[in-house]
């Protein structure tokens, strides 16, 4: 099924992928984490639960995860902030989360392993994870202004749910003046035509889709 044409799209000019510099760039990784990507917790688990079929969402994880790893190694290597968010709440109970969490029953407790980011993605030395409980890294955490105190102006977004918190991210960026550049094959959703829609929408007028291979090779090219 393909979406109704956005007349936006004929009347902007189309966006290209921001110079991607070791001084003013950063990734960033949205939710990979045990308790919104892995199969025995939390998101996933509460799906089955419900009977969602979660085989499309697994299936597309793995991938995702490769590829989070391909830009990992080339942001590492080439000097990029790396930066990550995650759901995690303030208290123990969770009463500070906000009302939508409440209502999926998405919960991870301060220190909880529900929190913490997946093994195969794991922040190195002082890379910074930003907490949060709503939807919206920029609404819920001060993101926005260590972004500003790093001189950062270009954001590589990448993770979990492509047509929910990492839709979040890219308008919430792009609204703040960031150039955002959001890896199609770095994120998942738990069905394709809901990763496709969300790319549709935001392609062009959010930010710049890109393949992982694509932004490797940008990112060791410009900062070589």
């Amino acid at each position: 099924m393909s979406l109704v044409a956005d007349p936006l799209k004929q009347i902007l000019s189309p966006l290209k992928m921001a110079q991607l510099h070791n001084n003013n760039s950063a990734i960033l990784i949205v939710d990979m984490q045990y308790l919104d990507a892995h199969p025995e917790y939390g998101l996933i688990q509460i799906a089955k639960q419900h009977g969602i079929d979660t085989k499309y969402y697994e299936d597309r994880l793995k991938v995702a995860i490769k590829n989070i790893q391909l830009l990992l190694k080339a942001c590492r290597e080439n000097g990029l902030e790396v930066i990550y968010c995650t759901i995690e709440s303030m208290t123990k109970d969770g009463r500070d989360r906000s009302k939508e969490h409440k209502k999926a029953n998405l919960h991870a407790s301060p220190n909880s392993k529900e929190g913490e980011v997946i093994e195969e993605l794991r922040p190195m030395h002082d890379e910074m994870v930003f907490k949060k409980t709503c939807s919206g890294v920029f609404n819920g955490s001060n993101i926005d202004q260590k972004l500003r105190n790093l001189k950062i102006d270009n954001l590589i977004i990448t993770g979990v749910l492509t047509n929910q918190c990492v839709d979040t991210a890219v308008r919430d960026a792009a609204d703040r003046g960031y150039d955002v550049v959001l890896v199609t094959d770095a994120c998942a959703a738990f069905h394709e035509s809901l990763h496709q829609a969300s790319l549709e929408i935001l392609e062009g007028i959010y930010c710049c889709v890109e393949s992982t291979k694509k932004v490797v090779d940008h990112i060791y090219q410009i900062n070589r």
